[in-house]
């Protein structure tokens, strides 16, 4: 585990999501023509409109550039989305830099290798379920649901709940 301390969740305005793997199960579909299909989970975009509703920050960091991935940071309102990145952290540290935020202010959900030092840097490091070993070990919380499965909802929910503004959010449900 690391030595940083943990970070208080009610502090956390920014939320960085990793793509294939986390906001998807990792499938590729590569169509014959070349065109790319994804699959995205309803309830992870339904929690990352409710975290904008919370008038808090989303971003999409992936390592691949994607026309879907795109797409669906539109639909959503994503606030930052940086495709094609290789090396993750100092995309995140300019990111954080241009927010005006410091790391303990920041989440981040990853699954793989290249999500390690992003994860070990923010305040707060998840991992999703079917990650990898060494991201799970540094995480700060590894989620029950897989990627692609709602991960990124539970998240959501368990940052949410914990600062004490999930109660808020469901005044519009009930």
């Amino acid at each position: 585990m690391t030595n940083k301390p943990k970070a208080k969740l009610a502090d956390i305005k920014l939320l960085v999501l990793d793509v294939d793997g986390v906001l998807t199960d990792g499938t590729l579909i590569i169509n014959g023509d070349g065109s790319e299909s994804k699959s995205f989970n309803s309830l992870d975009g339904h929690g990352i409109k409710m975290w904008r509703r919370a008038g808090l920050k989303v971003g999409f960091l992936s390592g691949r550039l994607s026309g879907p991935t795109k797409y669906r940071a539109e639909q959503l309102g994503v606030d930052y989305v940086f495709e094609d990145c290789h090396d993750k952290l100092p995309i995140m540290e300019k990111l954080l830099t241009e927010a005006g935020l410091s790391a303990n202010e920041a989440a981040y959900i990853g699954d793989d290798l290249p999500d390690l030092p992003v994860i070990i840097y923010v305040g707060f490091g998840a991992a999703v379920a079917n990650a990898v070993d060494e991201v799970k070990k540094y995480a700060d919380y590894v989620t029950r649901r897989p990627g692609g499965s709602g991960a990124v909802r539970e998240v959501i929910e368990y940052i949410l709940r914990d600062s004490g503004k999930w109660e808020e959010l469901l005044k519009r449900y009930i």
